[in-house]
């Protein structure tokens, strides 16, 4: 056997190595079975959503008011998007696992480690199988999209999409666990222990920061949850895309330091911390990209662009004293309609919280408390209201900025209501989908042995040339 240091040749084939992963992915009992789990788990959340989506278009429609607050991202897409990751979570680690966990438990992992590829290029082939088993399970959601238009719903194209990167983004960082958790553990079984340790642990730490956010908001950063938050908002951050990417190619990373056999364990340490390091470094370094895109068509993240053009041209600091605590239902709407988007705009902008309130009861006898100090350029301001109508126009009184007129034509969102039958939906998840993927698997069964030992020889020729 070689050593796993030793040298290897730079132009091994990469096609015959990524078919046998394909392969052996595909033939595997878990992503076949979590896409027949998938079916059902889908189809009721869609048909919930859609459901529910109707019975709100159906008192939008005899009050034309509401239709403006009926959006098929909020309605339908993440409520059915909420079923796949749910599976995601808790199915797809043994999908992704079994790709380098079955290899270990078996003994083949020592026959793979002989071919002629660096550790990184398995790891990579390995990745690209991941993707790959993503790409087939989110079959089922995707269907679910074609299902809504097919209904006469209403998909925007930038939202949507963006919303399916999220979750994408989202699989592959839960697969590049998953492949790191396989290289560390010596059983699939204590893989996808330490797996679910990661995801089902985001959901304990997004619960604790939510009971005592004073305490524990700080932990929020370390859920991989919240990667999917600001994607369901419709805000597409790159610095949200910078980090998540960073920390896939991180535990990539990881997995290629501990799945070679024979490198000493303070060796494969000290390589992990520097790879630690160098991540952490990139995420601090993503966190200072402040553009973002609003994807969404109702612009809910974004002032209108008269506004948004107005206080671009606010170059000094502004500084934002709020005196509220985090769990005030007031500071979630000042959050929302003001803060946030205040940070998409303007260049330089400061947000703090004042005094040392522990909770609104606490706060209740500060005569200041609910006040919002606003200071540019050595003037400030004080208001007690979370909506734009009040604050903007302080904002231009505080930086001398005429108020911006709006563009003529700019009109309201219109919302997009729709009574459809939801029942629709369910001989297709049921029994189409479901009926589909067995046949697919069966197919998957029955492959000519001899397209794997093709590939197998050619992978040993090449190793022998």
């Amino acid at each position: 056997m070689r050593s796993p240091e030793a040298a290897v040749p730079l132009d091994a084939p990469f096609g015959p190595l990524l078919a046998k992963e394909l392969r052996e992915m595909a033939s595997g009992r878990p992503l076949w079975i979590m896409l027949l789990i998938l079916c059902p788990l889908i189809g009721f959340s869609f048909f919930q959503a859609v459901s529910l989506y109707s019975n709100a278009s159906a008192t939008a429609l005899d009050a034309s008011g509401l239709a403006s607050a009926l959006s098929p991202l909020d309605g339908v897409l993440v409520p059915t998007f909420g079923g796949f990751y749910v599976a995601v979570t808790l199915l797809f680690p043994f999908v992704a696992i079994r790709v380098l966990g079955n290899e270990k438990e078996s003994g083949a992992l020592r026959l793979l480690i002989q071919l002629p590829y660096r550790t990184p290029t398995l790891i990579g082939a390995k990745l690209v199988a991941v993707l790959a088993a993503w790409l087939i399970a989110a079959v089922p959601a995707i269907s679910a999209l074609a299902i809504w238009e097919f209904m006469g719903g209403h998909l925007f194209v930038a939202e949507t999409l963006n919303l399916v990167l999220g979750h994408l983004l989202y699989g592959l960082l839960v697969g590049a666990i998953a492949l790191f958790a396989a290289a560390l553990a010596e059983s699939a079984a204590t893989a996808a222990i330490v797996t679910l340790g990661f995801t089902i642990g985001s959901w304990v730490i997004d619960f604790a920061a939510a009971s005592q956010p004073d305490l524990l908001g700080w932990s929020s950063w370390l859920s991989l949850t919240q990667t999917l938050h600001t994607f369901e908002l419709g805000l597409l951050s790159i610095s949200l895309v910078v980090g998540v990417l960073a920390a896939i190619l991180g535990f990539a990373a990881l997995a290629t330091i501990w799945l070679p056999m024979g490198v000493a364990l303070r060796t494969k340490v000290a390589r992990s911390v520097a790879c630690i390091a160098a991540t952490c470094l990139v995420l601090v370094a993503a966190a200072q990209i402040r553009w973002s895109v609003d994807s969404t068509e109702d612009r809910r993240n974004s002032f209108s662009l008269a506004d948004e053009q107005a206080l671009a041209q606010l170059s000094k600091q502004l500084t934002i004293t709020v005196h509220l605590v985090p769990e005030d239902p007031r500071y979630a709407d000042l959050r929302t309609s003001v803060l946030s988007k205040l940070e998409r705009v303007i260049p330089r902008i400061v947000i703090r919280f004042a005094g040392d309130q522990q909770s609104v009861v606490d706060s209740a006898s500060d005569e200041s408390y609910g006040e919002v100090e606003y200071s540019y350029g050595g003037r400030s301001a004080v208001s007690r209201s979370t909506g734009t109508e009040e604050v903007l126009p302080l904002l231009y009184g505080l930086a001398n900025v005429p108020l911006p007129v709006p563009a003529t034509g700019a009109g309201d969102y219109p919302g997009y209501p729709l009574v459809a039958a939801p029942w629709i939906a369910l001989p297709w998840f049921l029994g189409g989908l479901p009926l589909l993927i067995g046949v697919a698997w069966w197919r998957s069964r029955r492959a000519p042995a001899i397209a794997y030992a093709s590939s197998q020889k050619e992978i040993s020729r090449e190793h022998l040339t």
